[in-house]
């Protein structure tokens, strides 16, 4: 097994994380929830879909910060979405150089259909575990919650 696969615990009575297994189920998981119809959006759109939904009406340039994405790409995203009829682009009424987004019943509607379908698809995997499996991902959820929120320092990725 290689150092970068292994996070040594700090005290013996915490166990080491195998970091590679980890990543490569959490991906595996999010293909799957992936495979369904995703209303025509690739999943960046998705993000920034449900982003919008999230904060609200919201200016372009947060969402871009919010996403981390680049204005270039920002503009064909809503550009998308717009065309999709998943939002709504308003003048900002504090400032004429900017534009606001909303979400519309389209997307919302869109956002209900996909959440449900990847609820279904969990449902159906769940299923396949045992009832002390199920127990322990429970109580593992705090844990997975709190990895899914934390902004880690981690390595820029090497181009």
């Amino acid at each position: 097994m290689s150092t970068e696969s292994v996070v040594e615990a700090s005290t013996d009575e915490v166990p080491a994380v195998d970091v590679t297994r980890l990543r490569v189920a959490l991906a595996r998981l999010s293909r799957r929830l992936r495979r369904h119809e995703l209303a025509g959006l690739t999943p960046t759109q998705l993000a920034a879909l449900a982003t919008v939904e999230r904060s609200g009406p919201m200016r372009l340039g947060d969402l871009a910060a919010a996403e981390g994405i680049a204005p270039s790409t920002l503009t064909r995203l809503v550009t998308a979405l717009e065309d999709s009829g998943y939002v709504r682009r308003f003048a900002d009424p504090t400032d004429a150089r900017a534009s606001t987004l909303a979400i519309t019943p389209r997307g919302q509607d869109a956002l209900e259909r996909i959440r449900t379908e990847s609820t279904l698809v969990l449902t159906a995997s769940l299923g396949l575990l045992t009832a002390a499996q199920r127990s322990a991902l429970a109580e593992a959820l705090p844990v997975l919650e709190q990895l899914a929120e934390a902004e880690p320092h981690a390595p820029r990725p090497v181009r």
